[in-house]
Order: structure tokens, then sequence, then C-alpha cells
């Protein structure tokens, strides 16, 4: 939705100052949230990555020993 307003943001300034070609590039985000595509369907977040643990994997971390400074 916020693509589609946006997009029609654009377009209606673009008209006002006249920058023809601003309407173009309003269009392409208007017609990215009207109808779904590209980032505006999610696909930029690359969502279908999956991992699986290794249950071999060393672990790495250890015991932290702490030594107290005391002040004069």
């Amino acid at each position: 939705m916020l693509y589609l307003i946006i997009g029609i943001a654009v377009i209606v300034q673009s008209v006002i100052i006249h920058q023809w070609i601003g309407i173009a590039f309003g269009g392409y985000f208007a017609s990215m949230g009207l109808f779904a595509y590209g980032c505006a369907a999610g696909n930029c977040f690359g969502g279908n990555i999956k991992t699986t643990s290794n249950p071999k994997e060393i672990e790495l971390t250890s015991e932290v020993e702490f030594e107290e400074i005391k002040k004069k």
C-alpha cells in the first residue's frame, strides 16, 4: 500500500512541476504497489533461505575468568 501511495504522490508532483519523466518513475512504484511485484511483494528480503545447524560443529566458547581490580 505504501508503494502505491508514494507512486501516486510522485505522479501528482511530477505533473504539477511539469517533470514528465517523473510520471514514469511514479508509475513504476504505483504499479509495484498495485500488482505486488518486486520489493512490494516481499521478494527483496530473501526469506526463502533455509539454514541448518551442524551437530558436529565445535563449540568455541570457553569459561571466562574475571579479575577484580580495586582502586587504591
